[in-house]
């Protein structure tokens, strides 16, 4: 008995499969207009190419590179859940530039990755304004990145971003920490709330507190304006520009990003071992959500200051006769800085920063 052929199957498509090329394509024309707006000296191929090409100014008589690389972390669960994907990439960008700052260096150009089960080009396209937007006040260029669509890796609707940031330093004006003593000044720099860290703490307080995370989206629970996703969500504060033009301007020591391991545990990366930074917690004002993230979940004051920044969200350390006139100045381009702590001698066995 003869059997009956069976029939061919379909051919089977990239996009069959869960990847989209045309979408990709799409998000690469949405991304051109937004990257040519961060476009710098030095840049001498951008997005399109294999490799982005990028010329060191030749200003820099010694140049040094210094490079970064960091995410956003837990913070895009709630960005997914509140729907709010218009500044995390601004975050992407703050957490490597701020990094590099802290040796002097001027942010030059960014790469992102951006990794997703599936392309939704609108939500990609938003992200990637964000993350111009962050290059535009740090002044580096968006020169590349990585559009990355795997199927059956991520849920649809979610997604994840990495960035990586080149900058250049004078060999001779790197920015280590090495010149601080004892009687030098600590000033604080104003954040603009949790920015990129310690979110898995926050996502947990918010569900304690009220069950999920799209209850973030309601009235602000501490008497400010605007939404508790407003407080939550706010972008990391980018200090590039205002920091540069200190250190142009007078003798900078030392600079810490608070960021993963809050003001406990990034100070002491710029001290030397024989100082201690002994921090006044009296002198800043914290943003309100840091009392209401505390007080909801009874979080400890020593807890509080090695998760989370607490309202600093860059530390500098300069001589103190010239501490007033680096606060004049940052406020000048806008910061909101304040004197508020010095450097002692550390006592054999404590700990490197205090706070009191």
């Amino acid at each position: 008995m003869s059997s009956t052929p069976s029939k061919p199957a379909a051919p089977l498509t990239y996009k069959d499969a869960g990847v989209d090329i045309d979408a990709g394509d799409a998000l690469v024309e949405r991304i051109k207009p937004l990257a040519r707006r961060t476009m710098r000296e030095g840049v001498l191929a951008g997005i399109g190419g294999f490799g982005a090409l990028f010329e060191v100014p030749k200003r820099f008589r010694e140049p040094v590179l210094v490079s970064g690389t960091d995410g956003v972390g837990t913070k895009l669960r709630l960005a997914f859940a509140l729907d709010r994907h218009d500044t995390v990439g601004i975050d992407l960008v703050a957490m490597s530039v701020n990094d590099i700052l802290a040796q002097g260096a001027e942010p030059l150009f960014f790469l992102d990755y951006f990794a997703c089960g599936r392309l939704d080009v609108d939500t990609a396209a938003r992200v990637v304004g964000g993350i111009a937007a962050g290059c535009e006040q740090a002044g580096c260029a968006l020169i590349g990145g990585e559009t990355a669509e795997m199927p059956d890796m991520y849920p649809d609707g979610e997604y994840d971003l990495a960035g990586f940031a080149v900058g250049c330093v004078e060999k001779s004006a790197a920015i280590d920490g090495r010149s601080i003593g004892p009687g030098d000044a600590i000033i604080g720099l104003a954040s603009s709330g949790p920015h990129s860290n310690g979110y898995s703490l926050v996502r947990r307080v918010i569900q304690r507190a009220h069950g999920s995370l799209e209850s973030a989206a309601m009235d602000a629970p501490f008497g400010t304006a605007g939404s508790f996703a407003d407080a939550v969500m706010a972008p990391t504060r980018i200090y590039v520009k205002p920091v540069l033009a200190l250190i142009g301007a007078l003798p900078v020591k030392g600079i810490a990003h608070i960021t993963g391991g809050g003001l406990v545990e990034n100070v002491p990366r710029v001290l030397p071992d024989a100082c201690q930074a002994v921090l006044q917690r009296s002198a800043w004002t914290m943003p309100p959500v840091f009392d209401w993230l505390q007080r909801e979940g009874g979080i400890a004051d020593a807890e509080m200051h090695r998760v989370f920044n607490c309202g600093i969200g860059m530390v500098i350390v300069v001589d103190a006769a010239l501490a007033d006139d680096a606060i004049a100045r940052l406020r000048a381009a806008g910061e909101t800085a304040s004197r508020i702590g010095e450097i002692v001698a550390r006592p054999a066995g404590a700990p490197a920063t205090v706070v009191i």
